[in-house]
């Protein structure tokens, strides 16, 4: 395993520049080296900023068709880019799918399926100090050590024929697996010391609600030091709570008579103008020209008109709880377009690295989403959802509740008899029933058939019940 610096940025310039100046990162030898192509200078080298929204319904925006909320930087963002409007991530948990994000594998590829480990009894003390909880904790952060993530390919890319070393990185907002190294960044905001109050951010939860700096001083660096960088903005936005300045509260007010839709779209706003900052920062650098901008959430969201979460969405098999835009913008390289052909947020690691001329790990299930034919043969999008909670860190299968199979514009939801023994599959024509209320499975039986050896060709799991297995082949 390569050694990380351990650098957390802060809003402080002067202390960030006098550590970052230091900034060294290791060689990966089993990981994706650059091409022969390469350019000849590091500040060739795109630099790529990945933005990821958190609890984002996927109607939920200007340029997807909402007729209240208003998202004018993202409308901008989506005018420039490729927009593939049926995208899906694999799961819809924050810590899995965003595990999904940077390693470029599936929940159960990566095995930090679940946002916790097992819970500990009530009658122990505090989750974090508790002594079986932070080795769950410090065994799934491992998983991510051993991964080639998005940020170890990048820093590991030899960049010109001077050989010189690679990307910088920064790791602001959500973040799962501990101290920001754990993921292979050169620089972060999160140090995810359980002892300390760490879990999924802390300091790193500041930008965006509070600040936009940490970004802007990372880049500035990156920059001064002709390097190419690597910016993963994923702000608890708009998860709740929903405390959106009061100045966009009032606009949706007299919208919506609730107040929790209300504090929603206001988030969603309130998200957007952070978008909007780090979009007219790199103008104002400029820099856009030859940074890729890349848009994805983390999971989706329908709000609750009379309290904080709606069935069917978050945490469920449903388009609503798996279903998000994904775009790619590189201007003057990319035409912008829209495409409602489904797509992965594991097709983003390759996507990027292919766009940077680096190769990717071998292995990765992705594709290249800018390669039409490769996005056409796939016959299918595919994903899972687990318990909150860990049930066996070592095993996924183990907390699996649902597969599910997205393909030829119909979706199977596929629920696991072991965990779930009174649910029966579901079937959905999502081409023409987006929102999933016409439940078509007992009247295509011969399809739900057809759909579940596809699931099984995927991952056919070890705690299925070995009846099922047999039944299903």
């Amino acid at each position: 395993m390569c050694s990380v610096p351990r650098k957390t940025v802060r809003s402080n310039r002067r202390e960030f520049l006098k550590s970052a100046g230091t900034a060294a990162v290791a060689s990966l030898a089993a990981c994706a080296r650059a091409k022969d192509s390469a350019r000849s200078s590091a500040g060739a080298r795109p630099n790529i900023v990945l933005i990821i929204s958190d609890d984002h319904g996927w109607p939920d925006y200007g340029f997807m068709g909402h007729p209240q909320v208003r998202t004018p930087n993202l409308d901008r963002l989506a005018s420039q880019s490729v927009v593939f409007t049926h995208g899906y991530v694999p799961t819809p948990l924050c810590c899995p799918s965003l595990a999904s994000i940077i390693t470029g594998r599936y929940p159960h590829q990566h095995k930090m399926a679940f946002n916790d480990p097992p819970m500990p009894p009530k009658s122990a003390p505090k989750t974090e100090t508790d002594a079986a909880f932070r080795a769950g904790r410090d065994r799934m952060n491992s998983y991510m050590d051993a991964l080639p993530t998005l940020p170890r390919v990048l820093a590991s890319a030899e960049l010109g024929a001077g050989g010189r070393a690679g990307y910088l990185s920064l790791q602001t907002g959500k973040w799962w697996q501990g101290h920001f190294s754990h993921g292979g960044f050169t620089h972060g905001m999160t140090h995810g010391d359980p002892a300390k109050g760490g879990r999924h951010g802390d300091a790193g939860l500041d930008i965006g609600r509070k600040t936009m700096q940490p970004i802007f001083d990372f880049i500035a660096t990156a920059k001064e030091q002709n390097r190419p960088f690597f910016v993963w903005y994923a702000p608890m936005m708009p998860h709740t709570p929903h405390t959106a300045p009061e100045r966009l509260l009032a606009k949706y007010r007299d919208k919506n008579p609730s107040k929790y839709v209300t504090g929603y779209w206001a988030m969603v706003e309130w998200f957007d103008e952070t978008c909007g900052q780090l979009l007219d920062y790199l103008d104002k650098q400029g820099l856009a020209d030859n940074t890729i901008v890349s848009y994805v959430a983390d999971n989706g969201w329908i709000q609750n008109p009379d309290g904080p979460l709606s069935i069917r969405s978050k945490l469920t098999p449903y388009d609503a709880g798996l279903r998000t835009p994904i775009m790619l913008r590189w201007l003057g390289r990319v035409e912008p377009r829209k495409s409602d052909v489904p797509v992965s947020s594991i097709d983003l690691m390759p996507t990027l690295l292919r766009m940077a001329e680096i190769e990717a790990p071998t292995g990765l299930p992705g594709v290249n989403l800018l390669d039409d034919r490769a996005v056409a043969r796939r016959d299918a999008v595919l994903g899972t959802v687990f318990e909150h909670s860990g049930v066996d860190i070592a095993d996924p299968a183990a907390g699996l509740q649902y597969r599910w199979c997205v393909s030829g514009g119909w979706k199977l939801i596929d629920p696991n008899p072991a965990r779930l023994p009174n649910a029966r599959p579901e079937l959905y024509h999502v081409a023409e029933d987006p929102h999933e209320k016409n439940d078509l499975a007992e009247r295509e039986s011969t399809r739900v058939g057809q759909l579940r050896k596809r699931l099984d060709a995927w991952w056919s799991p070890t705690k299925l019940p070995a009846s099922r297995r047999r039944s299903e082949r």
